[in-house]
C-alpha cells in the first residue's frame, strides 16, 4: 500500500484531503480505513472527449474511493448506499464533487478475509492503492499469490453467466415491447444494463457491487475502461431524463403505477444497451485473450526454467 500520490496525480492531493475530511465527518469512529484506488492512485487516468451527431463530450476519471468500516453492519447494501448517498449529498454541496467520487464500503473483517481468499480486487487495491486514512487499529491481511490460471477460469466463467443472462432480458425486452408491455420492457432493459455491468466489473477484477443503481456501476466500468463513458450520453438534459428513467426502472417500473416510458423513449434506451452489449463483448473478450497470453508466458516460463 503506497502512502503517496503517484507525481501525475499530485495536482489532486488538496482536493482528496477535502473529501478524506468529509467522509471521517460521515463515518465517524467508524472508518478505519479510506483507500484511493483506481486510476488515480496508479496516474493513469484520463480526461478524454468526442463527438456523436452535433454534440461534444468530455469524460473525466473519477476518485475510486474505498471506504473500510469497523462494523460489519455499516457495509451491507443498505447501509453502504445510505452512506454513499449523504457523501455524494455533502459533496456536492461542497462543489467538492468534480472529479466524481465513486465509494465502495466493505468493513475490516471481510476485507481481510476477502484478501486472504485471493480477492484480486482486492489484492490490486492493496498493491495499488493509496492510503489516505487509517485509524491504526487494523492491519490489512498478506496478499494471497494469485494464480493467473485461476484468475482467467474465473473471468470466462463469470463473463458467459452474466453477459447470457443480460442477453437473454435484452431479447425479452424487445418481445414485451413488441406486445406494448412498455413497463414491463423498461424493467428487463434495466436488468440487461445491471448485467452487462456486471459482467464486465467480474471479469476485470471478480468483484461484485452490493448496489443495483446502473449510474454507480456506469461510473465503475468507465473507470475501467474508458470506451463504456459513450454508452449513455448524459450531455443534454433529454438524454439525462432517459438515463434516469432506465436507472428508475428497476424499482418504479415494478411498483408505481404512475411510471410511465414511451415506446420512443423505450425505443432509444434499447438501442443504448444494444451498444452496451457489444462493447462488452468486445472489452471482456479482450482482457480474458490477455489473461490467457499470461498464461501462456508462465508456463513457457516454468519450462524453460526446468530445462
Amino acid at each position: 500500500m503506497k502512502r503517496s500520490l503517484p507525481r501525475r496525480s499530485k495536482h489532486q492531493a488538496e482536493r482528496l484531503r477535502e473529501i478524506t475530511q468529509v467522509i471521517r465527518e460521515l463515518v465517524g469512529d467508524d472508518l478505519a480505513m479510506l483507500i484511493l484506488f483506481g486510476s488515480y492512485a496508479r496516474g493513469d487516468w484520463v480526461e478524454d472527449r468526442y463527438v456523436e451527431g452535433h454534440i461534444t463530450y468530455t469524460y473525466q476519471s473519477d476518485f475510486d474511493l474505498l471506504v473500510v468500516t469497523e462494523k460489519r453492519s455499516s457495509a451491507t447494501a443498505r447501509a453502504e448506499a445510505r452512506l454513499v448517498d449523504a457523501i455524494d449529498h455533502r459533496l456536492q454541496r461542497l462543489r467538492l464533487d468534480k472529479p466524481t467520487s465513486n465509494v465502495i464500503v466493505e468493513d475490516i473483517k471481510n476485507l481481510n478475509k476477502d484478501l486472504q481468499r485471493g480477492s484480486y480486487f482486492l489484492t490490486d487495491i492493496k498493491k495499488e492503492g493509496v492510503l489516505l486514512f487509517d485509524n491504526g487499529r487494523h492491519t490489512l491481511a498478506k496478499r494471497c499469490k494469485l494464480d493467473p490460471k485461476q484468475r482467467r477460469k474465473y473471468a470466462r466463467e463469470d463473463y458467459n453467466h452474466w453477459f447470457k443472462s443480460a442477453s437473454e432480458f435484452l431479447d425479452t425486452t424487445f418481445d414485451d415491447a413488441a406486445k406494448r408491455r412498455y413497463k414491463k420492457a423498461a424493467f428487463e432493459l434495466h436488468q440487461a444494463t445491471e448485467r452487462f455491468f456486471t459482467a464486465t466489473i467480474l471479469v476485470f477484477s471478480r468483484y461484485k457491487p452490493k448496489t443495483h443503481d446502473i449510474k454507480k456501476l456506469d461510473r465503475l466500468v468507465s473507470n475501467l475502461h474508458a470506451d463504456f463513458f459513450t454508452v449513455f450520453p448524459r450531455a443534454t438534459p433529454e438524454q439525462k431524463h432517459l438515463f434516469d428513467l432506465l436507472k428508475r426502472a428497476y424499482i418504479d417500473a415494478r411498483y408505481k403505477r404512475d411510471f410511465k416510458i414511451t415506446k420512443t423513449e423505450l425505443e432509444y434506451l434499447a438501442t443504448r444497451v444494444r451498444k452496451l452489449q457489444t462493447l462488452t463483448k468486445k472489452v471482456c473478450r479482450k482482457k480474458i485473450a490477455s489473461m490467457e497470453v499470461e498464461t501462456g508466458k508462465l508456463k513457457r516460463g516454468r519450462s524453460e526454467s526446468a530445462g
